[in-house]
């Protein structure tokens, strides 16, 4: 008898493990926009190796001063994507985590970082030539928290024939009067690279900045372009980025976007972006599945 609940463990143990996806961490990708290598982290779904199937492809973006391990390390982004596909709330998907550094994955003012054409010229095209990635619109989402957040706008909202869903957490939005009052210590360390050198004040709100204020592009983007992405907004209520979230927010609904919006309690913690990521999942699925 012992013998056989032995075998039957070792078996159930076997199926429990052929559900889990496998994480592929520090792959390199050669950069021409970027001039360098960029490591990117990799979920595949616990079916990959078994099936022939094309799998939709989620874009997961890190925060400032992480990297393309903040997801998988912090983030616990292979346990929770695996409880999630399981379950059932989400269909299998490929996640894709890259390296940004503190690029906020932008082109910068003095064009030596050019983060956002590296993404849409060399990234996508390489996943989607490396793995079984479905190459379509309606199979694409990006996600991202903080820096990666506004990333996630920025992407959705710059290339809307890019991507079908879009889900910041605790996403990095300011307003121009965000940006004209900041303290100049946290300007120059943080921003001025990206944007632009400038005047103090309303000098700050360089034409750099607004081809990559997410408020701007809103305002400026066609409705209906917009409306080809499905949004999802989320931020905690003690986090120090909600007037900004609440500023895309209400841009959204002065445009008429749809989209849907949460305040939950938390902060800018790993803690609360661990309990978006299976809401996010099923968000993008939801936009994955016909």
């Amino acid at each position: 008898m012992k013998k056989i609940t032995t075998i039957l463990f070792l078996l159930i143990s076997l199926v429990s493990y052929a559900q889990n996806g496998l994480i592929k961490e520090s792959l390199k990708v050669k950069s021409k926009a970027m001039g360098k290598d960029i490591e990117y982290n990799i979920y595949l779904p616990a079916d990959y190796d078994k099936t022939n199937r094309s799998y939709p492809v989620l874009y997961l973006l890190h925060g400032y001063t992480d990297d393309e391990t903040g997801w998988t390390q912090f983030g616990e982004a292979q346990r929770i994507a695996d409880e999630t596909i399981n379950s059932g709330v989400a269909p299998a998907m490929i996640i894709v985590m890259p390296d940004a550094g503190v690029t906020f994955y932008i082109n910068n003012a003095d064009g030596k970082e050019k983060y956002e054409d590296f993404f849409v010229n060399e990234f996508i095209p390489h996943i989607e030539a490396t793995y079984r990635a479905r190459p379509k619109k309606e199979f694409r989402a990006v996600a991202g928290l903080s820096m990666g957040g506004y990333g996630t706008m920025i992407m959705a909202t710059k290339h809307t024939d890019l991507f079908a869903a879009a889900a910041p957490l605790s996403g990095a939005f300011w307003t121009d009067d965000d940006i004209a009052a900041m303290p100049a210590e946290r300007w120059d360390g943080l921003f001025a690279g990206l944007f632009g050198k400038s005047a103090p004040g309303k000098g700050r709100l360089t034409e750099n900045w607004y081809k990559n204020s997410i408020l701007k592009i809103i305002e400026t983007t066609p409705l209906e372009k917009l409306k080809s992405v499905k949004y999802y907004i989320d931020c905690g209520d003690d986090d120090f980025l909600i007037k900004g979230n609440m500023a895309l927010h209400s841009a959204l609904i002065d445009k008429a976007v749809p989209h849907e919006f949460r305040i939950r309690d938390g902060g800018h913690t790993w803690t609360y972006w661990r309990t978006a990521l299976p809401e996010v999942m099923k968000f993008v699925g939801q936009s994955f599945t016909r």
